[in-house]
């Protein structure tokens, strides 16, 4: 029913920004939050970011203070501000719908972020 699509992934010099989008196709109402995770050569996939329907945020420790989650409802797209990049945060971010009443989650195909020194 929700096919997430990622875009705005690109090549940055550190201390730069990115703003990556995640539009949610389908019926957004089964829609109880929407996830940014990410995942590096030779590490396993983490949650960055996450935004409820009420509209509280969870950020990872890594990225508290530097990324900023938001949503526009009209577009049903959300959003990943992401400013004081560091050679770190490079990874492919990828966009997760998740509905935790029902038990699924739909992720995007992902969108690389590379930061350079």
């Amino acid at each position: 029913q929700v096919q997430p699509v990622e875009s705005g992934g690109g090549l940055v010099q550190a201390g730069g920004s990115l703003r990556l989008s995640c539009a949610a196709s389908g019926s957004a109402f089964s829609i109880n939050a929407m996830g940014w995770y990410r995942q590096a050569p030779g590490k396993q996939r983490e949650m960055v970011a996450t935004i409820f329907t009420g509209g509280s945020t969870s950020y990872a420790d890594s990225v508290r203070g530097r990324f900023t989650i938001s949503r526009d409802n009209a577009k049903n797209t959300v959003y990943l501000q992401m400013n004081s990049l560091k050679p770190e945060d490079t990874a492919t971010y990828y966009c997760n719908a998740i509905n935790y009443v029902q038990g699924w989650n739909s992720w995007g195909q992902g969108t690389q972020v590379t930061v350079s020194s």
